[in-house]
């Protein structure tokens, strides 16, 4: 089992894509016979010793004992008699380098509990199902719930040698098997069919090792296909044949585990399985936390050393200043093991040289490249049984510290006439802060860290957080950048690794731990997880990504004063002198976008309510509330203003000095999905750049859920804001509202285009068919009502052309929507991950 945290992911990963996915990655093997015939060139009859069979075979006693051939890439392997079940995990050393499809260098894959099982003449490798249990003392009880749900036959070979209790198999065909789901994702991705070429592929003796816990084994896999996904096409040398490496690790299951019980209020992850064994009065759920193995020598000290501690190895591929800054940012983690009493318990150092990071003994920080930048993860590979992390591995993608630099160069423009080194030295130090909270967040979560998006609401409140940069002006109106990010864990940090790791001698460990939390709640610590953040329809008011500030309203306006400055000054200043002219456009999209995240921010309040992870006996107990809080009218009622603000031209519109020096891509360069659409060939679209940010704003206030939610508490609490007052205002503010100031460049086109996208995106409400009848009922009629409108008010020249249109438009939706073909909300260009 593997928690992949981070991305999609993505979904990628999310993302740092990236709510908590359960990886599953294995496949089934060939027909063992076909592939022993074909790796074998010997008949398994044509010896009967080990010693026969192994002629020039070396040997590497371990866990499994290891005999390799590398003239003929052979790998075979002792199996005792009575071999215990153990962990077979795979990991990508050799990857493809495409954030789309998510196969990246060090990537781990799921652990898989599995045994060997004889019958007949061959072996089989059994994969036992760990989701359904039977924690009972009756044999027959447990047997009865393995014969119930199906386990899996992950390979089978032949046994070569039956000796001194021992039964030796050659086990090339299984690593020359994809184990790891390469093909898989590929699929997933829409690049192909692609298939493992035996022919093109070999066990990598040289790689293999064995140690007392632990066999790692190794093999070079080619895999064919068309070669048609632009995503491959990208990436590989040849993009019809793919040459990966992939690792195996054969784990001895870890005993004497002292297994902890899960809180939806720790912050931490659970391992789950059903568990039939449990009373009928309980639930047949059970979870663990997901946490490292952590003992102390002195297990009645309130601080102690620990019998092994918790160490992770940077790789050694990570350039300076890079280098620094991780090592420092991973290393936050020490002072909240210090005050949950652990002394000298975490650690994380320079991996040693010659060591394979891709042991399963060591944990580790991988520096990963490729073609674009995605999210950074942290994989936890974890004992299925228990929890117990067994290693813990971190992926950083190389390039979002330069989306970081990128940036703050924007912002500050360092560059033109007279280069400003102190604005330079701001933007790189910006971006290295961002890698030290980076380090120290991914690696939180192979710790047992879930995603908190409470704590920006209390500054550095927690790394498990998803930062914005904190932005400020100067006294001359200038953006500055220094104190952006926050500096150590937080005090959410701290508690949560009490929570998961704190030993408390001499007490009842439920009752510490239900007082850890109460203290928690008191302090004003709030939890909210993925799933009540990443959703365009979430309602919780603290569960942000990419926010900053306690008040939703003050950092928006705030962002926006930002946001103008940094328009106003934008030229080629901000664009190194040895960039091609065409970039500039790339700078400017996250300046237009600046406030991108906290117009989501201020949405969340509308029809937003807060509420609390816990359990029954929480609020039996006085520690925790019951029920949701819905957020006070006044205060929707300001952010609906907020986000009718955002849709107007004065918020939207360009400033000439900006139209004027953007540039078409110089020849041989080529626009990426980081820039705005067009519909102008080359030229810099400003219509597209309206639409994306008019696009921003309706993508959450225009939510369905959110809609029901307004219409249930306005029927509650006839004070709260209505649908009929939300669409009314926003109408109002856009398609009805009065001609836009002179002042505003190309106001009014930019208020028309605008529009579109506010009548599409209601138009894509009334559509979606998850309004409850009554709520459509309102949005229809405001609709036609805005349509009457329309015709009683024509307008003039371009405008009177939009309202004509809209209104027919609308009318013969509401008419036969089977009629008409609705448009999407236009093409955002990424944010995240920053």
């Amino acid at each position: 089992m593997s928690f992949v945290f981070c991305k999609s992911v993505k979904t990628p990963l999310r993302s740092c894509t990236f709510a908590v996915a359960l990886a599953c990655t294995s496949m089934l093997a060939q027909s063992a016979q076909t592939q022993t015939t074909a790796n074998s060139s010997v008949s398994p009859a044509t010896f009967s010793t080990f010693a026969a069979q192994l002629n020039g075979f070396k040997k590497q006693a371990g866990f499994f004992d290891v005999w390799t051939q590398s003239e003929q890439a052979k790998l075979y392997l002792a199996i005792p008699e009575r071999s215990d079940s153990f962990l077979l995990v795979s990991s990508l050393p050799h990857a493809l380098g495409s954030n789309d499809i998510g196969l990246d260098r060090g990537q781990a894959g799921s652990s898989k509990l599995v045994h060997f099982e004889r019958h007949g003449k061959r072996l089989f490798l059994i994969q036992e199902n760990t989701q359904f249990i039977a924690s009972s003392n009756s044999k027959d009880e447990r047997d009865s719930v393995k014969e119930a749900f199906a386990g899996a036959v992950l390979w089978a070979g032949d046994i070569l040698v039956h000796e001194n209790q021992q039964y030796l198999i050659d086990f090339s065909s299984f690593l020359l098997a994809d184990r790891h789901g390469v093909s898989e994702s590929l699929s997933r991705a829409r690049q192909g069919n692609y298939v493992v070429d035996e022919k093109r592929s070999a066990v990598l003796t040289a790689q293999a090792k064995s140690f007392p816990d632990n066999t790692e084994l190794e093999a070079m896999l080619n895999f064919s296909g068309p070669g048609d996904g632009n995503y491959v096409r990208q990436v590989a040398a040849d993009p019809k044949n793919l040459r990966l490496q992939q690792h195996i690790s054969l784990v001895r299951l870890p005993e004497n585990y002292q297994k902890r019980a899960y809180h939806p209020f720790s912050g931490g992850f659970d391992a789950e399985t059903m568990d039939f064994g449990t009373p009928l009065a309980d639930s047949i759920f059970v979870r663990w936390q997901v946490r490292h193995r952590l003992e102390k020598t002195d297990p009645i000290a309130a601080v102690s050393t620990v019998k092994k501690p918790i160490i992770y190895y940077l790789d050694r591929g990570t350039p300076e200043p890079v280098r620094s800054a991780l090592l420092e940012g991973a290393r936050w983690w020490s002072s909240a093991f210090e005050k949950a009493g652990f002394k000298d318990a975490y650690r994380v150092e320079m991996l040693p040289e010659g060591v394979d990071p891709m042991d399963i003994r060591y944990n580790t920080i991988m520096w990963v490249h490729r073609a674009t930048r995605g999210w950074s993860y942290g994989n936890a590979i974890t004992d299925p049984r228990t929890g117990e992390i067994i290693k813990g591995t971190v992926t950083l993608g190389s390039q979002r510290v330069r989306q970081d630099i990128l940036i703050a160069e924007s912002l500050l423009a360092p560059y033109g006439k007279w280069s400003q080194a102190e604005k330079k030295q701001a933007a790189e130090q910006m971006a290295l802060a961002r890698l030290r909270q980076l380090a120290a967040h991914e690696v939180g979560h192979t710790l047992g860290i879930a995603h908190n998006f409470a704590p920006s609401r209390h500054g550095n409140g927690s790394v498990m957080d998803y930062p914005h940069p904190i932005l400020s002006i100067d006294a001359q109106g200038q953006p500055q950048v220094q104190q952006a990010y926050g500096v150590g864990v937080g005090p959410w940090d701290d508690y949560v690794i009490k929570h998961l790791y704190a030993s408390f001698p001499g007490q009842d460990e439920q009752q510490a731990l239900a007082k850890l939390r109460e203290d928690a709640r008191a302090a004003g610590l709030q939890y909210v997880g993925d799933a009540d953040s990443r959703p365009s329809a979430s309602m919780h008011p603290n569960g942000l990504l990419w926010d900053f500030g306690p008040d939703s309203i003050s950092t928006y306006d705030k962002l926006m004063k930002i946001r103008r400055a940094a328009l106003d000054q934008f030229s080629l200043a901000v664009l190194p002198p040895q960039r091609q002219l065409g970039e500039l456009e790339a700078r400017l999209v996250p300046i237009y976008l600046l406030h991108r995240y906290q117009v989501e921010a201020v949405a969340r309040l509308i029809a937003g309510g807060e509420y609390e992870y816990g359990l029954a006996n929480d609020v039996n107990q006085g520690r925790a509330q019951a029920g949701v809080k819905v957020v006070e009218a006044k205060i929707q009622r300001a952010a609906l203003n907020k986000l009718c603000e955002s849709l107007q031209a004065e918020q939207l519109a360009l400033p000439a000095s900006v139209l004027d020096v953007l540039t078409p891509q110089s020849e041989g360069y080529n626009k990426t999905p980081e820039y705005f659409a067009s519909r102008m060939s080359v030229a810099f679209d400003a219509f597209s750049a309206v639409e994306a940010g008019a696009a921003q704003t309706s993508l959450f206030l225009f939510d369905a859920a959110r809609f029901n939610r307004l219409a249930w508490q306005h029927a509650r609490d006839a004070q709260q804001v209505s649908v009929d007052e939300v669409l009314r205002q926003v109408f109002a503010a856009t398609w009805q509202r009065e001609a836009v100031p002179h002042k505003v460049n190309a106001g009014e086109a930019v208020q028309l285009a605008s529009n579109w996208v506010v009548l599409d995106a209601t138009l894509g409400l009334l559509d979606s068919g998850r309004l409850h009848p009554q709520v459509q009922a309102q949005v229809r009629q405001q609709l036609q009502s805005l349509a009457a409108w329309m015709h009683k008010n024509p307008g003039r020249g371009p405008q009177a052309d939009s309202r004509k249109q809209a209104a027919e438009l609308i009318l013969s939706y509401l008419r036969d929507p089977s009629s008409v073909k609705l448009r999407g909300l236009p093409n955002i260009p990424p944010g995240a991950p920053i």
